[in-house]
């Protein structure tokens, strides 16, 4: 009700906190989208693994935490690349091709996770779903700042944080109840048995996502608005003797 009130309000604003042009762009809708998608997946089952490694076999929190920098370090390397090659390629393939490295990754470890997991048995999947998280991050920014006019950037961007936040939380609650569902933290088989038909809700996620960023537009253009086309020519300096 309270989000049925929000756009009704957002309709009737002269100045909105939150246009609702911005949903007529398919590229500001799927993007979103993704960033959604990825968020609840990849997030959701980032929150069974952490504790997981330190579970199958026990290990300390600071234990677990350096094991996982194989993954978390990734898209240091990777989000640089992906942001120059972004205007070559097309923001939308690279999202697709990042989600889908996140799911086989999240997949590969889900079907190798056992009591007494061996750390060569994950480290490979990790890399690639690192490096598959590196190649949506730069995107998403890119496309979504690029499809509005630039003095609406501030508002698009916090719009896509919230999406992103709301994905995580939702993935985080979904796959926990998945998880409970199944298995328990009792011990290091009951933990795999509810963490593995979770994860696999992760991977059917992303892998949606994957799909959403395939309809994304190639070459992303902002729709030129009243509003902004009034506030440049206002910015614009008169001819002399005008």
């Amino acid at each position: 009700m309270l989000l049925a009130l929000f756009v009704l309000w957002e309709r009737r604003a002269e100045h909105p906190l939150l246009p609702l042009s911005f949903y007529r762009d398919r590229a500001f809708v799927f993007s979103n989208i993704v960033s959604a998608a990825m968020y609840f997946g990849v997030f959701g089952s980032i929150f069974l693994l952490a504790q997981f490694f330190q579970i199958a076999p026990v290990r300390t929190p600071l234990e677990a935490g350096v094991l996982t920098l194989a993954w978390t370090l990734m898209p240091m390397f990777v989000a640089p690349v992906a942001g120059a090659l972004t205007d070559k390629v097309g923001g939308g393939r690279l999202m697709a091709l990042g989600l889908l490295l996140q799911g086989v990754g999240l997949a590969w470890i889900d079907l190798v996770a056992t009591a007494d997991t061996p750390y060569s048995h994950v480290v490979g999947a990790m890399i690639i779903a690192g490096t598959g998280m590196g190649l949506v991050f730069a995107p998403t920014a890119a496309v979504v700042l690029g499809s509005v006019d630039a003095h609406h950037r501030g508002k698009a961007s916090g719009a896509n944080n919230t999406v992103r936040e709301i994905g995580g939380a939702l993935g985080t609650a979904v796959l926990s109840s998945v998880f409970v569902h199944y298995g328990s933290p009792r011990g290091p088989q009951d933990f795999v048995d509810g963490m593995r038909p979770a994860i696999w809700i992760g991977v059917a996620v992303v892998l949606v996502g994957a799909l959403c960023a395939l309809a994304i537009p190639r070459t992303v253009t902002a729709k030129r608005t009243p509003a902004a086309e009034e506030q440049e020519s206002e910015q614009t300096p008169s001819p002399a003797g005008v």
